[in-house]
């Protein structure tokens, strides 16, 4: 069995007062590793670390930052298929899963090398008789990233990469379920050579959380989670100062028009619904059906989510892995009862699911609802695992209301092939990522991923140029230098003359 540590000032801690988490292999259902728990003073040791290392990593010129992330990317280009065997063996997820979901992380990591171009201010001569004016963005300090389970490797490179690259340092805590593959990462910068305690691990539990949030040198926390835990997080980190970007849960609707292909619809649930078990906070967990496509849907979905492949995330023949936990596993087949006496029509049962080998393991098939309406709390709740449900609905009026009613407005799609109805869609949504005839639209690293309504608290989303402004403060300079004429003293409010 594996002992895990922390990644503090460049070096692997593993101190942890006695207190530690098992990870499991979901596939298995067996212990693998022990990870430490780190304590408030253990936590308090990254963040000094980080506090330690931050006046000289910020005056460091940002060509130089730049410098580092290219070696990290060329390394971490290196052993990508390292990284998702690690991200499959304690997450459960498909092989070709995480790597497109490290590829994606990526996509950051390449974004925040050209930090140069994107920190340029902007400067403004004359704005008055000979006084100029700029501004320019300067690093918040230390930063933290408290990150999920389902994306080890993809979330916390959309937060660390551009945060460091601005000049600040940073401290990890990731999910304690399956902590490798940010220890992992955390070594290949130390090979790159960044200075250590700009980039630091803590794994644990709710003590670490709470260290984090009330520790006065923490300037900005980024979250990726449960709403629930996101609004937490949003306001006991704000009320102590802070700046916060926390990102809660989703349910993501599809809407499907009687004029879209409803091959290339069927495609697009499959993978969207059942992809990494439905464990991601964009996946679509709602197909809304409009007049005739809900029989055509249902006819061409039905017999696909039967013959779903489920099996371990390192058999190639698998196109969905287990769900990470037990508990998890118990939660999600509750779901499913819960539908079932809701009176929902459960077409396809992923209960039924054996497999032979892996009868330890938590592995649910794929499962169908049709006729699911909006009072259903399989509707309404964020079930974050391999179950869809179908809608009917009479109109594209009454689909988009819907969307626009939920209280989750992450993402939501359109697949039509009518333009007007895909433009009023994209303008009147209330989500913060559209798709057309795109199930999943998660935005590439230069745009920026977030959500509306109570899928996000705080202002600014995650990564791209959002990122930026959010790792950083903005200072604007007026200046003006003496002629050798003086005027005297001014008392009245400046103005440019």
């Amino acid at each position: 069995m594996d002992k895990l540590h922390h990644f503090i000032n460049g070096n692997a801690v593993k101190l942890s007062n006695g207190r530690s988490g098992p990870v499991f292999n979901p596939s298995s259902g067996e212990q693998i590793a022990e990870v430490p728990y780190a304590d408030e003073d253990t936590t308090n040791e990254a963040i000094a670390a980080a506090k330690s290392a931050f006046p000289e990593w910020a005056s460091t010129p940002s060509v130089q930052r730049a410098r580092f992330l290219f070696k990290f990317l060329e390394l971490m280009n290196r052993h990508k298929e390292e990284i998702a065997q690690i991200v499959t063996r304690e997450h459960g997820k498909t092989i070709p899963d995480a790597i497109g979901s490290i590829t994606r992380g990526l996509e950051v990591v390449e974004f925040a090398c050209g930090i140069p171009q994107v920190l340029k201010g902007e400067f403004s001569e004359n704005v008055g008789t000979d006084i100029d004016s700029w501004s320019i963005r300067q690093p918040v300090g230390i930063c933290a990233g408290i990150t999920p389970f389902n994306f080890p490797a993809m979330v916390p490179m959309w937060m660390f990469p551009i945060a460091i690259a601005c000049g600040n340092t940073f401290v990890l805590k990731p999910s304690e379920k399956d902590p490798s593959a940010p220890l992992f990462m955390a070594n290949l910068l130390k090979e790159a050579g960044l200075p250590d305690g700009v980039f630091n691990v803590i794994n644990g539990d709710a003590e670490a959380v709470t260290t984090i949030l009330k520790n006065p040198d923490i300037g900005a926390i980024s979250f990726v989670g449960s709403t629930s835990i996101a609004e937490k997080i949003y306001t006991s980190a704000s009320a102590n100062g802070k700046r916060v970007q926390a990102l809660g849960g989703a349910k993501n609707h599809m809407i499907v028009m009687p004029d879209a292909d409803m091959d290339q619809a069927s495609d697009a649930l499959m993978g969207a619904a059942f992809g990494s078990a439905g464990e991601r906070c964009m996946a679509v967990s709602v197909a809304v059906a409009v007049g005739s496509a809900g029989d055509e849907i249902i006819k061409r979905l039905s017999p696909r989510v039967s013959s779903l492949k489920v099996g371990p995330g390192n058999d190639s023949q698998s196109e969905m892995g287990p769900l990470i936990t037990k508990q998890h596993f118990e939660k999600v087949k509750e779901y499913i009862k819960i539908g079932e006496n809701e009176g929902a029509e459960l077409l396809v049962d992923g209960r039924n699911i054996k497999l032979q080998g892996y009868e330890n393991g938590y592995f649910l098939g794929g499962t169908l609802f049709d006729k699911v309406t909006p009072s259903m709390r399989i509707y309404k709740e964020e079930i974050f695992g391999p179950v869809l449900s179908v809608v009917r609905a009479k109109s594209f009026e009454e689909a988009s209301y819907l969307v626009d009613k939920h209280e989750y407005g992450n993402g939501a799609a359109i697949f039509t092939r009518d333009g007007d109805a895909a433009r009023e869609f994209t303008h009147r949504a209330q989500a913060g990522m559209i798709g057309v005839n795109v199930p999943i639209p998660v935005p590439m690293a230069f745009h920026s991923f977030g959500g509306w309504k109570k899928s996000i608290f705080g202002d600014h989303s995650i990564h791209g140029t959002e990122g930026v402004h959010f790792y950083t403060k903005l200072k604007t300079v007026t200046s003006r230098w003496p002629t050798g004429i003086r005027s005297g003293a001014e008392y009245n409010f400046p103005s440019m003359k």
